[in-house]
């Protein structure tokens, strides 16, 4: 039935995850602004996210060759694995391109990341399939090919309509779409890949969060929730997994923000200490002093300088910084 609310339960532990999740990403504003914004920051985490992706279905590169690919730097590795990667990168690098509700869109998604590797690609399975765990272990059977796209057409319709935080839709989503099972190849691929699309139109950090690194560090626990779901034909303890996988990822993302806050918090309390034993600080004066590159020493003086800590003056033909004094 269209619309129809697949089934699963909202339970006390899916309440206080998402209340959880919730209060990371508040705390989170300053990082994940950072994230969004600093190009090398955002690459390293898109390559984890496509590395454990990947890896999670059986490709053999490390997180290491991964990068090199990307990189255009020549890795001796299966052709196979590396058109994956290249693939993946394309596909994920056009997320905002992309309508998370719309049928096409997940079909030109699927055209890319399996481009070159299988023979349906960007169309609807026209065969039965088997869906296997990471051991080759067949955990149920996809529906049957002419039921697919209607399915399909149906569980975007609910996600884009459902009142449900989207934290929960997300994950009921990732689920019934392998379970679904709609492609002859790259289900969990796509599977996973639209699950970050939809969390990141709740929130645009997550379309920078590794949360498919975390699942593969979990990857035999990602399967048996799976198969427990398909077991009792609904889909909470999958809910439940992939909520603590997204808390897990904020959770690391909170530790390096933290960490980063203490150094800067530390450099700056510096120069303020060396300001009022002296009229001004230059530049040469900051690399010395915390022992940072001229670029750096510039980063923290334009970010003092915006948060009204010190002021910017010429002395002579040179740029120097004062304390504030309002």
């Amino acid at each position: 039935m269209k619309n129809k609310q697949p089934p699963f339960e909202i339970t006390n532990k899916i309440i206080g995850l998402v209340a959880d999740i919730a209060e990371l990403v508040g705390r989170l504003s300053s990082a994940t602004n950072r994230l969004s914004t600093n190009p090398m920051l955002r690459r390293s985490n898109r390559i984890r996210t496509i590395h454990g992706s990947l890896a999670i279905e059986q490709n053999t590169l490390s997180l290491e060759q991964v990068t090199a690919i990307l990189n255009g730097k020549h890795v001796l590795a299966p052709p196979k694995d590396i058109a994956e990667v290249k693939n993946a990168y394309e596909i994920y690098d056009r997320l905002d391109e992309l309508n998370p509700y719309s049928v096409d869109d997940l079909l030109i998604a699927h055209g890319i990341m399996t481009r070159g590797l299988v023979e349906e690609a960007g169309v609807f399975r026209t065969h039965p399939v088997g869906v296997v765990d990471g051991e080759g272990r067949i955990l149920h059977f996809g529906t049957l090919p002419q039921y697919v796209p209607d399915l399909v057409m149906n569980l975007l319709d609910w996600v884009k309509n459902s009142n449900l935080h989207m934290l929960i839709r997300s994950c009921v989503f990732h689920y019934e779409f392998e379970l679904v099972h709609p492609f002859s190849d790259g289900n969990g691929r796509i599977g996973r890949l639209w699950h970050t699309l939809l969390l990141s139109q709740w929130n645009s950090a997550f379309a920078w969060l590794p949360v498919e690194s975390i699942i593969y560090s979990r990857q035999r626990e990602y399967y048996n929730v799976i198969n427990a779901s398909n077991e009792v034909g609904e889909s909470t303890v999958f809910i439940e997994f992939m909520l603590s996988a997204i808390k897990a990822a904020l959770l690391e993302v909170t530790d390096i923000h933290d960490r980063h806050t203490d150094i800067v918090l530390f450099r700056q309390d510096k120069i303020e200490t060396y300001l009022k034993a002296h009229e001004y600080i230059m530049n040469a004066d900051v690399r010395e002093l915390c022992n940072v590159s001229a670029a750096t020493a510039n980063r923290i003086l334009s970010a003092m300088v915006r948060d009204g800590k010190i002021v910017k003056a010429h002395k002579g033909k040179y740029w120097v910084y004062k304390l504030n004094h309002p």
